[in-house]
């Protein structure tokens, strides 16, 4: 088992005690770690930079005839001194656990970037009360990392797969990454990680047509297929609620292919779930803009460079690397996480009227 990084003196949550609970009686459980706002994919719901995903979002205004987006550009990437050591990291995470945190998932950008994922990897696994430890990934650096994350401690992992098609595929990312990603889903069939989940943003246009190839995919290989609402959550400003294909659409698709009978879901869980009668696999669909989850929202996100996001959403953000590195105390620590849970967000307000996004795009907040 690999040793900690940081000893912490943080005080445990004891029952109720310590708990990080918002204004509305909801229960933190559930904490996203971004490790870095850097990426080699160019994702068009995301980091929209090729040339295209302009013609694409050009040609979708043009038809709407409504004004042209802003130019592509990407945000600006933090200098290194302003992302969180590995040790800060770890010592955060102690505080959160200390905190009532149970799941943790490691995200970026494209967290596999970092250099030495393992010793991160190996810290939160050793906390003993970390219950489900996963990564969110493109999977196109996992077949040369992924065996040292395993042994390092990690449990599961999600990849993301838009497209089954190469060309498509490198339309959507920007990268010649299709067989990495199947590549990846086979080394992590092989080193056990379970389970083993996809993810496929689907937007109208563009990959809406694989929504049944991608489950027949998951159903013949027997995986996890997540399907995802494309958000407004893209550097280049450009989404369009046009372009989105509702959960409720995507769910009738696949009702006209496949018998599927309904599973269970926690609370707080993101995705409606599906079993196929017929063969293993799963089916979700995760539809944040149409059937928002927010009243059992149970997640936190930290940024790469020490922000706590209370929402995907928040237009707010809470220091947490200024009192770090100005040497607050672990219980002063969990103190401040406290005080900025009081004030999480109700929900988004995505689809009103008053919705503004983000300034930060998904990649420098973590999935």
């Amino acid at each position: 088992m690999p040793m900690p990084l940081h000893a912490s003196s943080a005080p445990r949550a004891t029952g109720e005690e310590g708990l990080l609970r918002d204004s509305f009686g909801r229960v933190m459980r559930d904490l996203r770690i971004s490790l870095t706002d850097r990426c080699n994919f160019r994702c068009l719901y995301c980091l929209p930079e090729t040339e295209e995903a302009a013609n694409f979002y050009r040609s979708k205004f043009d038809a709407q005839h409504n004004p042209s987006p802003k130019p592509l550009a990407l945000p600006p990437l933090k200098p290194r001194s302003e992302i969180l050591s590995y040790e800060e990291i770890e010592r955060l995470a102690r505080v959160f656990v200390a905190c009532g945190i149970r799941k943790v998932r490691l995200t970026g950008g494209e967290p596999l970037l970092r250099q030495d994922l393992e010793k991160v990897v190996g810290a939160i696994s050793a906390l003993r009360e970390v219950e489900d430890l996963a990564i969110t990934t493109n999977g196109f650096l996992f077949p040369q990392k992924g065996r040292a994350l395993a042994a390092a401690g990690l449990k599961r992992i999600s990849i993301s797969l838009d497209s089954l098609d190469a060309e498509n595929f490198k339309k959507l990312t920007g990268r010649d990454g299709l067989r990495q990603a199947l590549q990846s889903i086979e080394l992590a069939r092989e080193l056990r990680l379970h389970p083993i989940k996809i993810n496929a943003v689907i937007i109208r246009g563009l990959n809406d047509h694989e929504i049944v190839p991608l489950a027949e995919f998951a159903q013949r290989e027997q995986l996890i297929m997540r399907f995802i609402e494309f958000m407004p959550l893209d550097a280049g400003r450009a989404w369009m609620k046009e372009l989105v294909v509702s959960g409720r659409e995507i769910q009738q698709r696949l009702a006209a292919r496949f018998n599927l009978s309904p599973l269970p879901n926690a609370p707080a869980e993101t995705a409606r779930r599906w079993r196929f009668e017929s063969g293993a696999g799963e089916i979700g669909i995760i539809a944040p803009v149409s059937e928002p989850f927010c009243g059992h929202c149970n997640r936190l996100r930290l940024t790469a460079d020490g922000q706590l996001r209370t929402c995907l959403f928040s237009h707010q953000e809470h220091d947490l690397k200024g009192p770090l590195r100005n040497g607050a105390s672990d219980a002063e620590l969990a103190e401040l996480l406290r005080s900025f849970v009081l004030q999480k967000e109700a929900g988004h307000k995505i689809g009103r009227e008053e919705f503004v996004q983000p300034k930060r795009s998904m990649s420098c907040i973590g999935g």
